[in-house]
This record gives structure tokens, sequence and C-alpha cells, in this order.
């Protein structure tokens, strides 16, 4: 999402269902200027009724007439969160992509569906019920890990109780970047995260630590 605006303060979101109203809420909860539309003219009475968004607007994505009267085209990015109507979502990405519009996200609901949405233009494109799922494998098998952040497929930045094995050890002393490949990025005690703690700090099992690595190294930690 390198080539998402700086200075971007407008958002479209093209589709109400759930994914497409929570990222509307959340844009504008964060004060951001945010369009929602939908064909299903219940949902778009739904966020103003719940005023989620800025505007919303009931329309036909397919129809490059309709964004065109909408205003849309006008956007720098476009959030398109139809992913479960695979024609309807490829018709709107390519239509967008057409019209010129700079940065345009898409919901994809399999890895067929994502390859086409990236064909017809789409610059980015997020599988929300896979990482749900990825989520919630990882919760399961490893509870000790609360957050999972993917950097990109095989390195990721997780938050996760410091192991029983390690306790009382300083982080000099666990020499975690030998033995496992991994940097700590900041622990928490009672307090807030320390950040760069230093490497003379013990650590204790009732603590959390932030590391960063490898997945393969995050997956050998004692935990």
């Amino acid at each position: 999402m390198r080539n998402l605006p700086k200075e971007n303060k407008q958002f479209a979101v093209i589709g109400l269902g759930r994914f497409g109203r929570a990222v509307c809420s959340t844009l504008y909860q964060l004060g951001y200027e945010v369009l929602g539309t939908d064909i299903d003219e219940k949902l778009v009475s739904q966020v103003l009724t719940n005023k989620i968004a800025s505007h919303a607007v009931q329309l036909d994505s397919k129809e490059p007439s309709a964004l065109k009267e909408a205003g849309i085209l006008e956007f720098d990015t476009v959030i398109i969160a139809i992913g479960n109507y695979v024609q309807e979502s490829i018709i709107t990405t390519l239509n967008l992509k057409e019209a010129g519009v700079p940065y345009v996200i898409a919901k994809a609901s399999s890895e067929v569906h994502g390859k086409l949405l990236k064909r017809v233009g789409a610059d980015h494109v997020v599988f929300p019920e896979n990482d749900a799922g990825c989520a919630l494998a990882r919760s399961l098998t490893k509870p000790s890990i609360l957050e999972w952040f993917d950097l990109d497929s095989k390195h990721s930045i997780v938050e996760v109780r410091v192991p029983e094995k390690f306790d009382g050890k300083s982080i000099m002393e666990l020499e975690l970047r030998k033995r496992y490949g991994l940097t700590v990025l900041a622990i928490k005690g009672d307090a807030e995260f320390e950040i760069n703690p230093d490497p003379n700090q013990l650590l204790y099992k009732d603590m959390l630590m932030v590391i960063i690595g490898s997945n393969a190294d995050i997956d050998r930690l004692p935990i």
C-alpha cells in the first residue's frame, strides 16, 4: 500500500455489508470524509441512520455513469467491499481503473478472485476471511501470541507473552537474535510499553514483548 496518497482525507467505500460498514465506521471515527455506496437501499439507509459515514448513496457500481454521477471517480482512494459478488467486484474495479481512480483497494473471496482483481487493475487486494481464519488458527494453537501483524508472506511483528522458559532472564542473556533470529522491539510490564528496551532488562512470564522476525523463527519460540 506504499502508493496510497499521503494527504488523502477522503475515501469512498462500495459495498456496505459487514466488512464495508466496518471500514466506513473506522475511517469516519478517525475523522476522514467517507462516502458509502451500495445497490441495496436498506444498507444505505442503515449507514445513514447509524451515522457511520459522511454520506451514503444507492447506486449500481457496475454502471460507469452511476459512479461518475455520485462523484466517486473524483476520489483518490476507493475501497471495493463487495468481495462475495465476484462479477460485480471485478466489473467495478475495472470501471474505476479505466476512469482513472488512482488507488483501488478490493476485497477478494478467494485466491482466484484476487488474481482477477489484480489483472483488471486493483492496486491492493485484501482477504479478510482468510486473515481472520489464520488469526483464529494462531490463537488456538499459540494462545501466548496476542497480536500478529504480517509484514509480508514470510515476516511478521507479534505481541506475545514472555515464555515461562525466559522468566527471570535478561534480553542479552537470552540471545534472541542469535538463537532465534528475532529482535525485541518493545516490552511491557505493569506500565506502558518500553520501546527499544535495555539489553540488560530482565523478562518475567507475566510481561509482554513485541518481536520482529521471520514466521519460521517466531514458530520456534517456546510458547
